[in-house]
């Protein structure tokens, strides 16, 4: 009688220890693989906030190939269409800029494309390496209107709505956040943008930058005007 108790009494607790080794070993199994689909999914996570980061061969690849049309060091390109200066500038305006490119706020087929396929970190990296270029202007204004150009850069246009440029872009038109740096921009670059600025900025009213805040200024300077001010910008260093 004892010893078949004590079999009845094993027998049930061998089972439980049995299936409670089973869903051990299945916890175990199934944890790593948990694990790794949390890593890969904050991983992804990451990525799509702009946190990853971007190896340095890339980046001096990334560079090498804007400067195949944005010249040597990105000091601008005075080609059959004036490529502009990327050297020295704000690395939020142009970060700011491959967005507007991007949401087709800006016009420019070359570039939407261009934009469209860096990942945020790299546009903050290439952002970052445009700013610390220095290279000498490329020049090419009309010297015999940068007296003029200097004037109104400094002072506005008396009884219009033109403010002085410096009061937003700097003294020495070096820019400040989204405000974009004008020292030693091509002044043909300079002329075609402004003159044809409701063409080219602000084309997705529903996604609107500071490039708006451009458009009554632009509208208000006349031709002549706008290539003194073009001229005088560049040969600032």
């Amino acid at each position: 009688m004892d010893l078949g108790l004590r079999r009845t009494q094993t027998g049930p607790l061998n089972e439980g220890r049995g299936r409670r080794t089973m869903k051990a070993a299945s916890l175990g199994l199934v944890l790593p693989s948990v694990i790794l689909v949390i890593v890969f999914a904050t991983a992804a996570r990451a990525e799509d906030k702009g946190t990853a980061t971007v190896s340095k061969q890339a980046v001096e690849a990334k560079m090498k190939y804007c400067e195949v049309c944005h010249g040597p060091s990105a000091q601008g390109f005075q080609g059959y269409y004036p490529i502009p200066r990327l050297a020295g500038q704000q690395p939020d305006y142009i970060k700011n800029q491959l967005q507007a490119f991007i949401d087709r706020g800006r016009v420019n087929p070359i570039m939407a494309n261009v934009a469209h396929v860096l990942s945020p970190a790299m546009q903050t990296a290439l952002a970052t390496n445009f700013h610390e270029l220095n290279p000498k202007p490329v020049g090419g204004g009309q010297k015999d209107l940068v007296a003029t150009g200097k004037k109104i850069f400094e002072e506005g246009v008396a009884n219009t709505d033109v403010p002085p440029c410096a009061s937003c872009h700097g003294l020495e038109a070096k820019g400040d956040g989204q405000f974009p740096r004008l020292a030693g921009q091509l002044p043909d670059y300079v002329f075609k943008k402004l003159t044809n600025w409701s063409k080219e900025r602000g084309q997705n009213p529903e996604k609107p930058d500071t490039s708006a805040i451009m458009q009554p200024i632009a509208h208000g300077l006349t031709e002549p005007q706008i290539k003194a001010v073009a001229a005088y910008l560049s040969y600032l260093e």
